[in-house]
Order: structure tokens, then sequence, then C-alpha cells
């Protein structure tokens, strides 16, 4: 593989289908819009980000059958440098539809193709091969069955044997078991940090306590909890940051996050201060907010809305 600044591995890929229609109503036909697709999963549209930004980056991912050589072909067309590792199952589609009389999204996300213990050990091997590792890695998206929950925990492992700083977005078993293990950054949601505590997390405070209990544990040393329409909040050891959404009309919601996750990383290796990182994150995540499907954001777009973010210490 090439080298690179920024490694992205997605376990999970998808063939993303992006349509519209007038109302989505069941039994009914319902006459939509040509297709559009994009390529995507959690890192590989963090990838599409930061090659829009300017990085040095590399995608890594399992692909298979026609969906995957897809995937492949529209990579390339965006320029995203990629290594798919050749897998037996069918890369999974994404089918999402956007309802234009209310401006509703309804995503329809399918399970993924089952791994088998030498195709996901491989992506590991991949990483543990460069020759010379990446300064950060960014791993994220849902695990596809077949891949052990504890994935993200070896991979961890690895980054911190080779010196690579681990950037996660995940959920459930997978993250818990991750941060146990030790990560660099993480970037919960509202939904998915309330299940990794098990509490309401229904206060600004509350919120706050719960970022600095995750840096306070030694299991991530930067938190960036995303809060949809209130913003999100920046922790470390010891600042805080808080950020209002940039108001933007929203035309689809899909990818938000993950160039919300494309914009930190692509500030932190730059060597950003920590509100400069915080700034160019939120920009990213509200310029996708204007693109349909998942289009992502654009840079003109985000260099636009970095002075339109606020940032308040907490």
């Amino acid at each position: 593989m090439h080298l690179a600044d920024i490694l992205t591995i997605t376990l999970n890929p998808a063939l993303d289908v992006s349509t519209s229609t007038d109302k989505v109503m069941d039994t009914h036909k319902l006459r939509c819009t040509a297709a559009v697709f994009h390529p995507g999963g959690g890192g590989i549209n963090v990838a599409r980000v930061l090659q829009r930004l300017g990085s040095n980056c590399l995608a890594l991912y399992p692909a298979g059958g026609m969906n995957g050589q897809r995937l492949r072909q529209l990579l390339d067309q965006e320029q995203v440098r990629s290594h798919g590792i050749a897998i037996a199952g069918e890369t999974r589609e994404s089918f999402h539809v956007h309802e234009t009389s209310s401006g509703r999204d309804f995503r329809f996300v399918l399970p993924g193709p089952t791994l088998s213990p030498p195709e996901w050990q491989a992506c590991l091997d991949a990483f543990s091969a460069l020759e010379v590792p990446p300064a950060y890695l960014v791993a994220s998206g849902s695990l596809p069955p077949g891949a052990p929950d504890d994935f993200y925990a070896r991979l961890a492992r690895l980054a911190r044997m080779r010196g690579s700083r681990l950037v996660l977005d995940s959920s459930g078993p997978a993250l818990a078991a991750a941060l146990a293990e030790g990560v660099y950054m993480v970037k919960p949601s509202l939904g998915e940090l309330r299940e990794l505590t098990g509490l309401p997390l229904s206060t600004g405070p509350q919120r706050l306590e719960a970022a600095q209990r995750i840096i306070g544990k030694g299991q991530a040393q930067v938190v960036a909890l995303s809060l949809g329409e209130d913003g999100a909040l920046l922790v470390t050891v010891d600042r805080a940051l808080r950020a209002g959404a940039v108001p933007v009309k929203v035309a689809s919601t899909i990818g938000a996050g993950d160039s919300f996750v494309g914009g930190l990383v692509w500030a932190f290796s730059r060597s950003a201060d920590l509100e400069q990182v915080f700034r160019y994150g939120m920009a990213s995540a509200a310029a996708a907010l204007l693109t349909q499907g998942t289009a992502l954001c654009q840079p003109s777009d985000v260099e636009r809305l970095c002075s339109e973010v606020v940032i308040t210490p907490v």
C-alpha cells in the first residue's frame, strides 16, 4: 500500500444509493428521481472529506462482488486513494430516500456481508504491514457480521504499538471494548454516550462529566461529543469547548458526522490549536448538511462556514 499520513479503516463499507420522492407511503408504488451513487461507510466518508481538504490519506476496506467493484470505481473518480481487500461476499448497499414534501430522510441500512476470520484479520494485517505507520488512524462505522466485537480494540493495541493516533467513531460493544483498550479520540453521539454510560445525560454538566470521565479513565485523550441540532462538545484533559450548530439550510443530514470527524482530523494533522480544530470540525459538518445524499462537504463551504462557528469555553 502507498504511504499516507492518515489511514481510514472501514470494515463495513457500502455502495450508497440516494433518490427522492414526494411522499413515502406504504403499499403504493413510489415514483422516484434518478438514483445517485456514492461510496459509503464511515471511514470511507471520512477519507473523502480528508482528500477534499488536501490530506495525504488512504482508505482501507474489504470489498466484494459487483458492488465492491463499483465502490472502487467511485473512489477512483473522486481521486480518493484506496486499498480494497478482496472478500467472498458482496459489498452491501445502503438506500436513502429524501421525502421532498417534508424534508425528511429515510435510510435503509443493510447488515453487510459476513466476513470470515481471515478476511477481517487481513484488514488488521494490512495496517501492521505498513512500512511507515500513519500519524492518524481513523476507524469508523459499524462492524459487519462475522467481525468480533473486539476488532477495534485489537486495532487500538496495534495503533499504540505502532505509534499511530487512533480516532474512533463507532457504537455498542465494539466502542466499549476499544475504549477499554484506549484510543486517541472518540466521537460518540449523545445516544451512543448514553448507551455507553447507562445514564440519561439530560443536562450539559452531566454530558461534560461523562466525557471527562472517559478521559480520566485513560480511555481517550479527546472526546468529541456530537449533539445534533445542539452543536457539539470537544473535551480534553484540561479544556472543554462548546460550539453551537451553524445555521444552514439542511438538504440532508447524511454524512454530517463523518464530515465532522474528517474536519477534526484534518486540523489535528496540521497541528492546529484546539479551537481551530473544533472550528473545522463544526464547519465540515455544517457544510455536509448543504448537500443531498452522501455528497458530503465541499471545501469552499467549509472555509466559508468556519467564520460562523461560535465556540465558548465550558
